[in-house]
């Protein structure tokens, strides 16, 4: 299977020919070390809102914007090639718990012009930096009942999903994302309507942009949540001609200091997926794990966290001239 011919991003294939591509850490856990309280994630924007918003990080693209350009900021300094957007849970499914489902797609293009602006300042002519826009995988789950006496009820739908999706990766696109990352995956009919909204979306606009795309793995059993195995994960999304794939544990992140060096050991190998024969990108495969990158990410996510961050958040949006 041939690689798509890219728009955006034309760069890292040969750079991914080269060397491994370093990814940031978690933008959750830097927000977390902040302490930042509920004023703060209300901002004077939604100051009288009537749900709480402590928590929803996805917001603080409009309230607090400094605070991620600032982790953004720490992440490139740190050795980070590819930041992600601060936009886990920016979809309208998930904003729907904060009663803020009518500000997805803002949220969306603020953090991807947020992501940008960093990026393209720690950025140079050897060494670009390259900004993912985050999909992940929503609080609903489309093939798993929500009742465990009803097997058959589902709080959401392909289609619901595939509308919130789109939606997102709309606001992406226009903030300037390089890439998209589909993360997190527990359900793989959640990841297939992401990988449908993608799909549908460039189809649109002309827009090729390389997609990630990255499973959860919920246990030592070695399956999704959903149930699938790596293996069957893999080719249940091979269709969508990832640029890279590969999967996180979940039981590791719990003890990660402890645990990773051991388990991934024998995971970290990187192999050419056979969708991409006759490419010599080493991609990180599914059935190969992101290991590597994983360790990578941990690496400067440890570095970045030891930081001495006394000083109080700023508050004043910078604008996007997008």
């Amino acid at each position: 299977m041939n690689r798509p011919t890219y728009t955006r991003a034309t760069r890292l294939p040969e750079i991914l020919q080269q060397r491994i591509v370093v990814i940031d850490g978690a933008m959750g856990t830097m927000l977390q070390a902040r302490k930042l309280t509920e004023a703060d994630y209300r901002g004077t924007r939604f100051a009288s809102h009537g749900t709480d918003l402590r928590g929803n990080g996805d917001v603080l693209n409009l309230t607090l914007p400094d605070v991620v350009r600032e982790i953004h900021a720490e992440y490139l300094a740190a050795g980070a090639d590819l930041i992600e957007t601060n936009t886990f849970g920016a979809t309208r499914v998930a904003q729907e718990d904060y009663g803020l489902a009518e500000h997805a797609r803002e949220m969306n293009v603020a953090a991807a012009c947020i992501a940008r602006e960093a990026a393209d300042a720690a950025s140079t002519p050897e060494r670009p930096r390259f900004v993912a826009g985050a999909l992940g995988p929503t609080p609903r789950t489309a093939s798993i009942s929500p009742d465990v006496n009803d097997p058959g009820a589902r709080n959401t739908s392909f289609e619901a999903l595939r509308a919130a999706y789109h939606e997102q990766a709309a606001g992406l696109l226009e903030g300037g994302v390089d890439l998209f990352l589909v993360e997190t995956i527990f359900d793989t009919l959640n990841a297939k309507a992401a990988i449908f909204a993608l799909d549908e979306l460039m189809e649109e606009t002309g827009e090729r942009l390389p997609v990630i795309i990255s499973g959860t793995v919920t246990d030592a059993s070695g399956r999704i949540l959903s149930g699938q195995t790596v293996q069957a994960f893999w080719h249940s999304v091979r269709h969508a001609r990832p640029i890279a794939s590969g999967r996180a544990w979940r039981t590791l992140c719990q003890n990660a200091p402890t645990v990773w060096p051991d388990r991934m050991r024998p995971e970290a190998s990187v192999t050419v997926p056979e969708t991409m024969t006759g490419s010599r990108s080493p991609v990180v495969s599914i059935n190969s794990s992101s290991a590597k990158i994983a360790a990578f990410a941990f690496s400067v996510s440890k570095i970045v966290s030891t930081r001495n961050r006394s000083q109080p958040p700023s508050s004043s949006p910078a604008a996007c001239s997008r």
